[in-house]
């Protein structure tokens, strides 16, 4: 039974990874040193006006070149496809999607003989009422 009991089975414990490097924290730093112009080589140069702003442009440019730049025809390209499988799934399957949902019975049930069609310009019958 779980009763209350001042005796533990197992001391407290705690989880505690040594973490020496981490390498997202790394690539962080990579990156900011590439933007901010502070690589090992930049260290014995002098600042030049603008060479922030050169840097990540070139940064920039880079990255975008190293990224897969298809421009969206990947993506125009299948949803096209998608947009035709929809077209082809209505066409071909919405009739007898309607048709078994519908309440109207199907011919081959018959109906009785004393309901008919209503016709709207057939006379009218009246029976008395006695």
């Amino acid at each position: 039974m779980g009763f209350m009991t001042p005796f533990k089975k197992r001391a407290n414990s705690f989880t505690y990874i040594p973490r020496y490097y981490d390498p997202e924290r790394e690539a962080f730093n990579q990156r900011r040193a590439e933007l901010f112009g502070e690589r090992a080589g930049d260290s014995d140069r002098e600042y030049v006006p603008g060479q922030y702003i050169r840097t990540q442009r070139e940064a920039r440019t880079a990255r975008r070149q190293n990224e897969k730049s298809d421009n969206g025809h990947t993506r125009i390209i299948i949803l096209c496809a998608l947009a035709a499988i929809i077209m082809l799934f209505a066409y071909r399957l919405y009739p007898v999607i309607v048709s078994a949902l519908s309440d109207k019975p199907s011919k081959a049930a018959a109906a009785p003989a004393y309901e008919e069609e209503f016709d709207p310009y057939a006379p009218i019958v009246i029976i008395p009422n006695d």
